[in-house]
């Protein structure tokens, strides 16, 4: 029933649940069967151009619902009255009255999830839904092996609508580890007032529970997704001491996040230091925040004349200490004289390694 995915393990050292093959040798399609089957049989240039296809389309979708959520959150408040405004049109206030409730934009988004769940179960495509966790890759095929006719194009719909609705998610979670990474540095007015809308009360909670919060939020999610997925039947059993770890280690990966906004930040505060861009409070705010984030390196030596090297070893440091935490640091394999493989000098484990380590 458990069948590994060959191609995804020569991509890179990445623990992974193998989702189940389908047992149907030809896709299912409700309303294209023959173009289903003929991806099927098409080759694997054919699927991997598809698969990619529906990255892309998936995450268009999950950004556009992302959109739709930030202008729920944000349609709490009067922004015109509360910001700061940044040029002279901004000072400007729109005449006519809202034309939607704020549950509108929730009822979009939840009808952008079903539609999105509607369509990949009416292509009928095998494994449609991929959803990368980073230590771990959750497949959520189209061909069920349950029951009859019907009931397994049923299991087939609620396989794309939990993949559709756990992407969405995965894609929400990921930004609010970035808004909270950012709280913590706190960065300057108004452009912070961006974290702030979207984060509500918790920009304002004290500075350790923010800083632990997406290590118990990842850990609950992953410990009420397994349990759900399990009895699914999408994932192998395991006992909860087993689950229990995988959401610890899921936790601390969430901190990994932090690696994207904290590069873009030092990479833009370099274009900025020797390009200028004008006074927009943008740049006040990538300023200010890059400076909290090489406050660690203010004792070393980086500046050589008029250049600053501070942000280019800052961003080295960063890749580098969240690379070393997922994959560990490792020695070359050595060698013995008889042939015989040694292993390597240094092996420290990463947060992958010690994934795939867990007991089932």
């Amino acid at each position: 029933m458990w069948q590994a995915d060959a191609a995804e393990r020569a991509a890179g050292p990445v623990a992974k649940w193998p989702g189940y093959a389908a047992q149907n040798p030809i896709p299912r399609g409700f309303v294209f069967p023959l173009v289903t089957a003929r991806l099927q049989t098409g080759g694997g240039a054919i699927r991997a151009a598809i698969s990619t296809a529906m990255s892309i389309v998936d995450f268009i979708l999950n950004l556009a619902g992302l959109l739709l959520w930030l202008n729920w959150r944000s349609n709490r408040i009067d922004l015109m009255v509360k910001r700061t405004p940044a040029t002279l049109m901004g000072t400007l206030r729109p005449a006519a009255p809202k034309k939607h409730q704020r549950w509108h934009l929730l009822f979009f988004i939840l009808v952008l999830l079903l539609l999105r769940a509607l369509i990949y179960w009416m292509m009928g495509l095998e494994r449609s839904g991929k959803l990368n966790l980073g230590l771990v890759v959750l497949w959520f095929p189209t061909h069920s092996h349950w029951g009859g006719h019907w009931s397994g194009r049923w299991a087939d719909y609620c396989h794309m609508t939990l993949y559709s609705f756990l992407s969405f998610g995965v894609i929400l979670g990921i930004f609010y580890v970035w808004l909270l990474g950012l709280s913590l540095l706190a960065g300057p007015l108004p452009i912070h007032g961006l974290v702030t809308i979207p984060l509500g009360r918790v920009d304002r909670w004290p500075r350790w529970v923010r800083a632990v919060l997406p290590f118990f939020a990842t850990a609950v999610f992953w410990w009420l997704t397994s349990w759900w997925l399990g009895c699914l039947q999408m994932l192998p059993p395991i006992s909860a001491t087993g689950r229990f770890q995988q959401g610890m280690l899921l936790g601390l990966s969430s901190y990994l996040q932090w690696q994207y906004p904290l590069g873009a930040i030092l990479g833009l505060h370099l274009l900025n230091s020797y390009i200028y861009f004008g006074q927009h409070p943008i740049w006040r705010y990538i300023s200010a925040t890059a400076q909290t984030i090489l406050h660690p390196l203010r004792f070393i030596p980086l500046r050589v004349g008029r250049v600053d090297f501070a942000p280019v070893v800052g961003i080295g440091l960063i890749f580098l200490a969240a690379h070393s935490a997922e994959f560990g640091i490792k020695s070359r394999p050595r060698m013995a004289t008889n042939g015989q493989h040694l292993p390597p000098s240094i092996n420290l484990p990463g947060l992958v390694d010690m994934y795939g380590k867990i007991p089932r």
